[in-house]
């Protein structure tokens, strides 16, 4: 398997975020061609109250990096990718790698 994780930094407006990412983002990279799953998480805080590090996590799953690299050069990919500068003004970090399940 392959992945990419997305970790949003928390954004000025959550509310705006969480809309956009819900409404437009999550169902543009839903269509991703050769995409196996897709999860986001928002987390909470910690047992102390510290907020966490990032306001929002999403991994998408892939059966390997080539059908990683088919889908996120597709269209529907170059969409998705290009969505991120309409909500993610806060940044965003993007992990790719093999994943392993133990």
């Amino acid at each position: 398997m392959y992945q990419l994780t997305a970790l949003y930094d928390h954004p000025a407006d959550p509310a705006a975020f969480d809309r956009h990412y819900d409404e437009v983002h999550a169902p543009l990279a839903a269509k991703v061609p050769g995409l196996r799953r897709y999860t986001v998480s928002r987390p909470g805080p910690d047992a102390a109250g510290n907020r966490p590090a990032y306001h929002l996590v999403a991994v998408l799953d892939f059966d390997d990096e080539a059908s990683f690299g088919v889908g996120m050069g597709s269209a529907e990919g170059q969409a998705a990718v290009a969505d991120l500068e309409n909500f993610a003004q806060a940044g965003a970090i993007l992990l790719t790698g093999a994943a392993t399940t133990i």
